[in-house]
């Protein structure tokens, strides 16, 4: 009897043994439900945005500009050698690229260029009867095409005629102007030579010896020559070796 006395005691003990325990675990269930009521209902964390690339520019070098470099020699322009440095050679192939294409000239790679190189159109051809191998000079475009066996074999970037009054040292004034027509180269003279308006280097003479397509230090965006069409040094060095002299057509539109 004692123990059924017992037993029954420990039953009317229980709830109030249990009180505690269940006061104490309302609240942590509570506490749990507002803490997931609130991740569901905080913002989500917004990452960082990721840094923009720059673009490549002069004096930058990488994987990223040889890269650039394979590109243009590969569309026969002259990037200079494909060492992974953004050199002037680079930016005067940057400059005839987007001159072919249409493009604001900059000295950097735009967004739209980067979108040209993926999908390139062929330079505009002046005189597709011309000739399998000729010289095509755009004055519009300031930019030189050579072709050779009918294919393009190079593109660069020129400087032709500012249209600006001039007076000779030898006497005569006039206008800076590249004349347009039909020619064909008459001789070439290498190194440096000196006429009256100057000094060009590596001249392939079109029009006697007045009018040449020469190197110069300065190649500009704009035209500033007195009349001859300026190719940058680089690409003058080995010009003359890559027509013939004398008697290639060229076409100056």
């Amino acid at each position: 009897m004692r123990r059924l006395r017992m037993s029954g005691m420990r039953l009317l003990w229980m709830p109030f043994l249990l009180l505690p325990v269940i006061a104490a675990a309302v609240p942590t269930a509570a506490s749990a439900q507002s803490t997931a009521r609130a991740a569901r209902t905080a913002p989500a964390a917004r990452s960082a945005p990721a840094a923009k690339a720059r673009p490549l520019q002069p004096g930058m070098s990488g994987t990223s500009v040889k890269a650039l470099q394979r590109r243009l020699a590969a569309l026969k322009y002259y990037p200079g050698s494909i060492d992974g440095q953004f050199g002037t050679d680079t930016l005067e192939a940057v400059w005839a690229f987007e001159e072919v294409q249409g493009l604001p000239a900059h000295d950097y790679v735009t967004s739209a260029m980067q979108w040209a190189l993926a999908h390139p159109r062929a330079p505009r051809q002046f005189v597709p009867h011309g000739g399998a191998n000729r010289i095509e000079v755009s004055l519009s475009r300031e930019v030189l095409v050579l072709y050779h066996n009918g294919q393009v074999q190079l593109i660069s970037h020129v400087s032709t005629g500012g249209h600006y009054y001039y007076c000779s040292p030898g006497g005569g004034c006039g206008y800076a102007v590249t004349p347009t027509g039909n020619f064909r180269t008459v001789v070439f003279m290498p190194g440096w030579v000196t006429v009256p308006l100057g000094e060009m280097y590596n001249p392939v003479f079109f029009i006697g010896t007045a009018f040449a397509i020469h190197g110069d230090t300065y190649v500009p965006l704009a035209p500033v020559s007195h009349g001859c069409v300026r190719i940058p040094m680089d690409i003058a060095a080995f010009f003359h070796k890559l027509v013939h002299i004398p008697g290639e057509p060229v076409y100056i539109r």
